[in-house]
């Protein structure tokens, strides 16, 4: 068969995420595969009436970005050497309104996110643990590379996350006075890892577009256009924090262990002008924690989530709260809207906000006084759903995409909903066949629902049911991971249900299953999936189950609880011994809730009832469902699994395995062959066709 599904998918242009500012200005950053088509670069463009301006070219990639109201851009990007290879450390740079990009800073380690605050600049900085200022993050950084140390020593918990090790640096907040003028600012010598200033673009004077210099000596000393202050960090890991409109104030939740409470955020106050200490504003118990919200616009109020933990007792829930920063209290916001939200301020009393909403999403404003919001644009009657939502110029900003659509971005006028697309960056991915629904009623009387894309014709067609991970998630947005377009494109119709514990469906949706992650989930599913079969265009006995991270849990629990009903289990980053899992993972919420089911919902328990083909994939630095996980299923399956030999004795099970990629499957060509073998491994054992592993594989 052919894969240009596969590759039309991949080769596509992306739309990241959205930067805008308060005055109106909406840039955006797009991904494309690079010239060899083995990677990807990001560019960085502004949104202007009905066109798109691209603001940098070149192979560097753009990192953070933090947009100005004078049309000053500032932005992260790795310089590319003379061997084609991205430098190791993102460098800070500048374009103003007319002119070239400009490198304002470089260090060792690099930036991490920006953020514009009155006349400063707040980064994002990984420092030396021992460092105090810039200076000794570079001469502590240079003895220990000279040392060839590569050792981390922690104190606490994790010492990884995702697919990354944590150490031995710390993550700081730092801030930098912005020059009156970018253009005329003179750089001054100060301590970096090394960078040279952009060229002149010849080509284009007014394109103010930014290229990395390809001849930049790694190694040459970087005058400093911006210098950076370490703030006084409270101890723990920063995980999150965002900071007011003033530049006097950041919010910052800092993952700290205390006793046998692990990794949960302390919420505390930062004084950007560095003339306070800290100021602890919430700390976390065994059952809730707390998370930073927006400022409201005079600063005096900032919005707080509120998480309920996940225990062995108590299911995870998220509410927002309204924090007056001179008296310490708070008040619920919306108390009565049954859906979780992150809201942005549109005035001083009015909010909007994004949430999922029955396998699409809405957008909702409302007071602050109000119970509940009203619904602006979205719910059941349309297929959006919406994300990275601000407001910029009087309207909502928000990258709108749905199961079958590409991101693409929209606005939203906050008095009456219109919404209006705006010019788009990105490539919109040609879908093949149709998209409708599949209804059923749960054992305990809950409707359910689920998408089902169909391809062409009249069928009937082989199903693949594929299970969404999270396990907080709902099948309601765009993914370039898990897309339903190769499979339906190669003559699969896809089913997407969404079970208990899917979002978008109230807290009741979410209670019915956490205390039994093989219980209603898993019948739930199955109630979607007796439905999907029982239509006239679907093959009942042509019948696939696959699922990545809780989903793969559900793929492992399936193979060991329906026999034969599915000809093949196709199961991605999965959890198959729950138990082992726990102490393992980077997540410090697992083990716990997690102990009293164990010995009822652990899928490595029925391995001897698993009849079936599975294809196991994971990858080496998945730190969140460690890779000991698919090396113990491989495992489990050889010694114990019923499936039948093929001819010659030999497993019918496979594992593709990954060694450079984590939780997600990012890298391009990995990419192509993860779904190449997705589809060829269904080919095989749901329609008996004979696959040819793709010469990639080696």
């Amino acid at each position: 068969m052919t894969y240009a599904s596969i590759e039309a998918l991949l080769d596509a242009a992306r739309l990241g995420r959205l930067e805008t500012t308060e005055g109106g200005r909406i840039l955006a950053t797009v991904s494309r595969p690079d010239a060899k088509g083995t990677a990807y670069v990001t560019s960085l463009v502004e949104l202007e009436d009905e066109r798109v301006l691209p603001l940098t070219r070149g192979a560097a990639s753009i990192g953070a970005v933090a947009a100005a109201e004078d049309g000053t851009v500032y932005f992260t990007a790795k310089r590319i050497g003379e061997d084609g290879e991205e430098s190791e450390d993102a460098q800070l740079w500048g374009l103003p309104p007319r002119g070239e990009a400009r490198q304002l800073a470089a260090r060792p380690g690099g930036f991490g996110a920006l953020h514009l605050s009155g006349k400063l600049l707040i980064a994002e900085l990984a420092v030396h643990s021992q460092a105090a200022d810039e200076a000794e993050h570079v001469e502590l950084g240079r003895a220990r590379k000279d040392a060839k140390v590569s050792a981390a020593l922690h104190d606490g918990f994790p010492t990884r996350y995702w697919d990354h090790d944590l150490g031995p640096a710390r993550t700081v907040l730092a801030v930098a006075e912005l020059p009156a003028d970018l253009a005329t600012a003179e750089a001054t010598s100060g301590p970096s890892a090394g960078g040279a200033s952009v060229p002149a673009d010849e080509a284009d004077p007014s394109a103010g577009a930014a290229e990395a210099d390809p001849s930049a000596d790694d190694d040459a000393p970087a005058a400093q256009v911006l210098h950076f202050r370490h703030l006084a960090m409270p101890a723990g890991r920063l995980t999150s924090w965002t900071v007011d409109r003033q530049g006097a104030r950041a919010l910052v939740s800092m993952s700290d262990s205390h006793g046998e409470i692990l990794a949960s955020g302390h919420l505390h106050l930062l004084d950007l002008r560095g003339e306070q200490p800290p100021r602890l504003l919430r700390e976390p118990t065994g059952e809730v924690e707390y998370g930073p919200g927006a400022f409201s616009p005079d600063g005096t109020r900032v919005l707080i989530s509120r998480h309920r933990i996940w225990t062995e007792t108590q299911t995870m829930s998220s509410a927002v709260e309204l924090l007056d920063l001179a008296t310490g209290t708070t008040v619920p916001v919306w108390p009565e809207l049954d859906h979780w939200v992150d809201p942005v301020w549109v005035d001083g009393e009015t909010l909007a906000a994004a949430s999922d909403d029955q396998g699409r999403g809405s957008l909702w404003i409302g007071a602050l006084t109000d119970p509940a919001p009203r619904r602006l644009v979205g719910g059941p009657e349309q297929e959006l759903s919406f994300a990275d939502l601000s407001v910029a110029g009087g309207r909502l900003i928000a990258s709108a995409s749905s199961v079958a659509c590409a991101p693409h971005p929209v606005a939203v006028d906050p008095s009456d909903g219109r919404l209006s697309r705006l010019p788009n960056p990105a490539d919109e991915v040609e879908q093949t066949g149709s998209l409708t629904e599949v209804t059923a009623t749960a054992e305990d009387g809950t409707a359910l629902r689920a998408w089902l894309r169909l391809p062409d014709g009249h069928g009937p067609h082989p199903l693949v049911v594929f299970a969404h991970g999270g396990p907080w998630g709902s099948w309601n947005a765009w993914t370039y991971r898990w897309n339903p377009n190769p499979f339906v494109a190669a003559g699969y119709a896809v089913l997407l249900p969404d079970p208990a514990i899917s979002t978008g469906y109230g807290q009741a949706m979410i209670d019915r299953g956490q205390h039994e992650l093989g219980g209603a989930p898993f019948t739930d599913i199955m109630a979607l999936t007796d439905q999907a079969i029982a239509r006239d265009d679907i093959d009942e006995g042509a019948t696939a189950f696959a699922g990545g991270s809780y989903g793969g849990y559900m793929a492992n629990w399936v193979a060991g609880h329906t026999g034969d009903r599915f000809r093949c289990i196709v199961t991605h980053a999965s959890l198959w011994d729950t138990e082992s899992m726990g102490r393992t993972t980077d997540n410090s919420g697992w083990e716990l809730p997690m102990r009293r089911q164990n010995p009822e919902h652990d899928p490595s328990a029925s391995v001897r009832e698993i009849v079936v083909p599975m294809l196991v994939i994971h990858g080496d630095k998945d730190y969140r469902v460690p890779i000991a996980q698919g090396h113990a299923l491989w495992y489990d399956l050889h010694r114990f699994s019923a499936t039948p030999r093929d001819a010659e004795g030999r497993t019918q099970h496979r594992y593709l395995y990954f060694p450079d990629e984590g939780h997600w499957i990012l890298g391009r060509g990995n990419a192509q062959v993860w779904y190449e073998t997705f589809v060829g491994f269904l080919d095989e054992h749901v329609r008996g066709e004979d696959w040819e592993r793709p010469a990639t594989l080696g």
